[in-house]
């Protein structure tokens, strides 16, 4: 097994692709501090405009819906130090290159700038731009606990390959990259560029041609509510979040990505076809976007490692691991700033200023520039009060309010767990009750998203093929998260959005004084929840009111491919687009590549597409605008497959998503099911989790139906009062000071069953 290899190709590169030079052929040391003290400085002046500039149109309230984007995929604290670190490695490279070229008038790809830098210049140039310690092996042999509760990070789960599913580490390839030209440019870079024999459609004209419906349009799910659709996005924020670039400027011409139409290292704006409904066109017109960050050492400056094409890879800042990282934080300083230290309870910290109804709110973010401060621009009230974004374990807490309201019942339950195992154990400290409780907690969600919400998306013969009997932990598995699963499949949910969030009063009935909220004016909008009755309104919304249910011929609403981000009246986002647009950036391969990799049949014509898609109108339409099923982005041709039975995706997101699950689930040595994590008597109680109960327990809803992904009916699902859902007991976290260390033995003797490889019908290594 070769964990990252894209990270290990950059070590094995420095040790064995380097020519064999004396030092007198080197480029020498002076050559090499100065290229790379020219590349720190380029990048860091480059991340301080694009900082000031977004931070200035925050503070003036002239936010671009681009700008939103942008500062929410941010990235901060230690994902921040490996962004940088990879910009300086490949500017101080690109440097180097033209430097070389320049002076010897070489054609662009004659020499490589590595050809004259020895082994020792090239270990410098990875140290001192920080890219060396992304791949150093951590010791696990001193982090406390190791076999007990998480590292915030993760690393160290797998004890052997310490980095596998931790944060900060690259997305993981199950097909190899496709990039225009083999390492890094994206397919589409070049307008021009012919792919099976077809250029690529601009994302844009796919969107507005096969993606677009009006409200009006919009068809409900008959089976299941809305909180499946909210709940997918809360689980996809527990496991994938990838940072763009932090400049919006480019290093090799100092173009201002949001001033420009044209391409340039990170800008990659969506280009707006001719005869847009919405949009101006021509060439000065476009929806700027950035590339994701790199990670360190691939695309570009791998290129210039000995020549070796070591293709663009992109980070995961969360862990891969259903850890609920969304509320606790995937790097240990986030982690230890959401803590409450002020006491000894274990707590997690909430708002100093305001409740919801005498309960907890989130804490406010301390952070520079308030982009939450919409409240005024929304309402056309030049007096209403403003207040900063909430700040959770996920940068993406405020991004709509349905969204925040499922944080803060989490949040909430952490602390209602800490205090009630606080009152049963009170000889354990705080830092006990905070990883006990979290935990819990991590549990939780394991039992949810396997046994109560992936039923429901992939369907119960996915389920029973791909995601059956726990077949036990295995060390050679990689957990991390598939790039394809991140930028394609698992954003199948956003077309099962519907374009208002509903506010219910305690009848279910629509609220008569704070009534529902169109969606596209609940982005960034936490002052909803603190002055228009909290989050009780909307979790009742998310369970009383159907899904959006996607089908293909009313794909996508307006707020999210018209609207997205739209506080005034500059141009929106689509989020279509952007995610055609991001698949590309990625260098995902085209649909059939995906099919045949699921062990599906590759359609090549019109007709063949037609009969996978149920739909000879959609398969002449697609293919009018790709030419060959082949070009069809994966996000594309997946959300326009009919659903499989049972589920709410075709077959291959069922899948890809599958996949990905089983992977995380028999890659985590600490799966709330791998005996020794938890006792026989906790694992029990776990197994009777409920979302409903969460529910009850940290709101003021009264009566919920008891299983909240299903449409409220007259026969099983009933709305039922909340004394009618069982308890979560925690009888079995007693712990008896005469018998703790019996205790801790008898859990450490329990073994592991037998692994079977009939569940696994989809190669995992």
């Amino acid at each position: 097994m070769k964990p990252f290899p894209s990270l290990l190709a950059l070590g094995l590169c420095l040790m064995f692709s380097q020519p064999d030079l004396s030092t007198e052929e080197s480029l020498g040391s002076p050559f090499i501090q100065s290229s790379v003290e020219e590349a720190k400085r380029l990048v860091d002046e480059a991340y301080k405009y694009s900082r000031e500039k977004s931070l200035e149109r925050v503070r003036g309230q002239s936010t671009r819906p681009s700008d939103v984007l942008r500062l929410l995929k941010q990235p901060a604290r230690d994902t921040r130090s490996a962004v940088r670190s990879a910009d300086y490695l490949e500017n101080t490279l690109r440097l180097i290159h033209e430097k070389v070229h320049s002076t010897h008038r070489l054609h662009k790809r004659s020499l490589n700038a590595t050809d004259l830098l020895t082994p020792e210049e090239l270990d410098t140039i990875v140290r001192v731009t920080g890219c060396a310690a992304r791949v150093s092996k951590p010791s696990c042999h001193t982090t406390p606990n190791v076999n007990k509760y998480r590292t915030a990070t993760s690393v160290c789960n797998n004890l052997k390959y310490p980095r596998l599913g931790a944060s900060n580490t690259p997305f993981t390839r199950w097909l190899p990259a496709q990039y225009d030209d083999g390492v890094s440019r994206p397919r589409g870079w070049e307008r021009n560029t012919r792919f099976n024999n077809f250029i690529l459609p601009l994302v844009r004209e796919v969107s507005n041609r096969i993606l677009a419906t009006n409200d009006a349009g919009v068809k409900c799910d008959g089976e299941f509510t809305h909180m499946v659709t909210l709940f997918g996005q809360w689980n996809d924020h527990d496991l994938t979040f990838t940072p763009f670039s932090p400049s919006i400027r480019s290093y090799s011409n100092g173009l201002d990505c949001d001033e420009s139409c044209e391409r340039s290292e990170p800008c990659f704006p969506i280009q707006i076809p001719p005869r847009d409904p919405r949009l101006p066109t021509g060439r000065d017109s476009c929806i700027p976007v950035f590339r994701s960050a790199p990670v360190c050492g691939t695309g570009e400056s791998a290129f210039n490692f000995g020549g070796v094409a070591n293709k663009r890879e992109q980070i995961n800042t969360l862990t891969a691991f259903l850890d609920l990282g969304q509320v606790y934080g995937s790097e240990e300083g986030l982690a230890r700033d959401l803590r409450d230290l002020t006491n000894d309870g274990g707590l997690l910290r909430v708002n100093k200023e305001f409740t919801d109804n005498g309960r907890e709110l989130l804490p406010f973010t301390k952070v520079t520039g308030n982009m939450c401060a919409t409240r005024q621009r929304v309402t056309n009230q030049t007096n209403a009060k403003e207040v900063p974004c909430f700040i959770a374990g996920d940068a993406r807490v405020d991004e709509n309010i349905a969204l925040t309201s499922i944080h803060t019942m989490f949040m909430r339950e952490h602390n209602r767990l800490a205090r009630a195992l606080r009152r049963l154990n009170p000889q354990w400290d705080a830092d006990t009750l905070y990883q006990e409780a979290r935990k819990i907690m991590g549990a939780y969600t394991q039992v949810f998203v396997f046994r109560h919400y992936l039923p429901h998306i992939v369907g119960p013969d996915t389920m029973a093929r791909q995601l059956g009997r726990y077949p036990g932990y295995d060390e050679k598995i990689d957990p991390s998260i598939a790039n394809v699963f991140a930028t394609a499949a698992y954003r199948f949910a956003h077309l099962a959005i519907q374009p208002m969030l509903s506010r219910l009063d305690s009848n279910y009935r629509e609220n008569a004084k704070f009534p529902s909220v169109p969606l596209f004016k609940a982005f960034f909008t936490p002052w909803r929840l603190v002055f228009e009755g909290g989050i009780d309104p909307l979790i009742r919304g998310l369970v009383g009111r159907p899904a959006k249910l996607n089908t293909q011929d009313h794909m996508m609403v307006d707020a999210l491919r018209e609207k997205l981000f739209q506080f005034v009246q500059h141009l929106a986002l689509d989020l279509g687009s952007l995610n055609m647009q991001r698949g590309r950036d990625h260098g995902l391969p085209g649909y059939n590549a995906w099919r045949k990799f699921c062990g599906l049949s590759t359609p090549r014509n019109q007709d063949q597409l037609a009969v996978v898609l149920n739909n000879k109108d959609l398969a002449r339409r697609l293919l009018q605008l790709y030419g060959t099923p082949a070009n069809i982005d994966v996000w594309m041709g997946g959300v326009a497959e009919p659903f499989v039975r049972g589920g709410r995706v075709g077959p291959l997101f069922a899948c890809l998503i599958a996949t990905q699950f089983q992977r995380i689930r028999q890659g985590d040595r600490l799966w709330y099911e791998n005996p020794g994590v938890f006792t026989s008597a906790q694992r029990a109680a776990l197994s009777c989790a409920s979302l409903a109960r969460i529910m009850c327990d940290n709101t003021g809803i009264l009566q919920v139906t008891s299983n909240p992904f299903k449409i409220p009916n007259r026969g099983t699902n009933r709305i039922i009062n909340c004394n009618r859902i069982p308890q979560f007991n925690l009888q079995a976290w007693i712990v008896r000071p005469t018998k703790t260390k019996q205790q801790d033995q008898n859990q450490e003797q329990e073994q592991e069953p037998e692994q079977s490889d009939q569940d696994n019908k989809i190669p995992l290594k």
